[in-house]
């Protein structure tokens, strides 16, 4: 079969070097399914690995995309529990810049809920990383103050839509205050404008402590790194927990170990997806979590625009432009 696929060709800082190209489309292998792909997330290491800036390299060329939803058109002779016709999700890791693609079956799942394809396209990698962190690694608990960085992006987004369900007070931050009305009308208890005259970001902390009655947050949800990790190490209640989600500020904080020691805080990193690499069964049982709480309506993805797959360009970046409130979506 035929398809239209946004390849990478090159590693290349510039994004615009992805070409649409028409490729053949081999049958699905015995243990693969063949999906035709409505929707396609959005994500940051998309982006990263076309830059050649991330930590998993796709063979050359290689089409972005690590979150598709569509619809069953082949199945694979050892596949049993999926059939044509069926609306799945998947995660791809690359390859989702495309019309179809053949992924193995373990690795798709039937739509939960009522999700359309593009919320389910989007819900995984951001709500997997907020619920790793806030629970996993961050213990969060009922009537904690959660701090929430980036909380306009996808997995801020996120962490704000549990930190809610899970009992907790939210203070959100981001660059826009259009964005964080948003965020504001979908359950954060507060939302602080973090830009500050110059540009750079931080001027959050007497904020925070003054919504804490001068204690600070106890947790602290940061894929921003930068200034905004060394100002929240000023803002975090004694025994307080910061989760290092990523750096989208580009710049690696160093952690001062003095303050680590006084406050008794701790520092934490979050690498999700590793989670349920290293231990299957319990990746399963979080993803089987996130199901429930999705068709309980505990939840809910937000994707803010589509694109179509001629416009892949454009969608990414409004990612990189910081244009984005939740996730964008390309739905071929």
């Amino acid at each position: 079969m035929k398809i239209r696929s946004v390849r990478c060709h090159e590693i290349s800082e510039d994004i615009t070097t992805v070409t649409m190209d028409t490729l053949e489309l081999s049958d699905p292998a015995p243990d693969e399914v063949q999906i035709r792909i409505r929707a396609c997330a959005i994500n940051f290491p998309d982006i990263l690995m076309i830059q050649g800036k991330y930590q998993f390299a796709p063979p050359l060329p290689f089409a972005p995309g690590g979150e598709v939803a569509g619809d069953v058109i082949a199945t694979g002779s050892n596949v049993r529990d999926l059939k044509v016709g069926d609306k799945v999700c998947a995660d791809t890791r690359y390859g989702g810049f495309a019309e179809a693609i053949n992924v193995p079956a373990n690795l798709v799942k039937p739509i939960p809920g009522d999700l359309d394809y593009a919320k389910a396209a989007s819900y995984k990698t951001t709500y997997i990383t907020a619920f790793v962190a806030l629970t996993l690694r961050g213990n969060l608990q009922p009537g904690e103050t959660l701090l929430v960085h980036g909380a306009t992006g996808g997995v801020g987004m996120a962490a704000v839509d549990l930190g809610k369900h899970f009992g907790a007070k939210v203070i959100a931050t981001g660059g826009d205050d259009d964005k964080l009305a948003v965020v504001k009308a979908r359950g954060a208890d507060h939302v602080i404008n973090y830009t500050l005259p110059d540009g750079s970001l931080g001027g959050f902390r007497e904020e925070v402590k003054a919504l804490t009655d001068g204690n600070g947050a106890d947790v602290i949800y940061d894929p921003v790194g930068g200034s905004v990790f060394d100002e929240s190490m000023r803002c975090i209640n004694w025994g307080g927990r910061i989760l290092t989600i990523g750096f989208t500020s580009g710049v690696w904080p160093q952690a001062p170990v003095n303050h680590i020691l006084i406050k008794q805080i701790s520092v934490i990193g979050v690498r999700a997806g590793e989670v349920g690499r290293r231990n299957p069964a319990l990746g399963k049982q979080i993803d089987d979590d996130l199901t429930a709480l999705i068709e309980q309506k505990a939840i809910d993805p937000y994707v803010c625009q589509t694109f179509a797959l001629d416009d892949a360009v454009a969608a990414m970046k409004m990612l990189t432009d910081r244009k984005v409130i939740g996730k964008v979506v390309i739905t071929p």
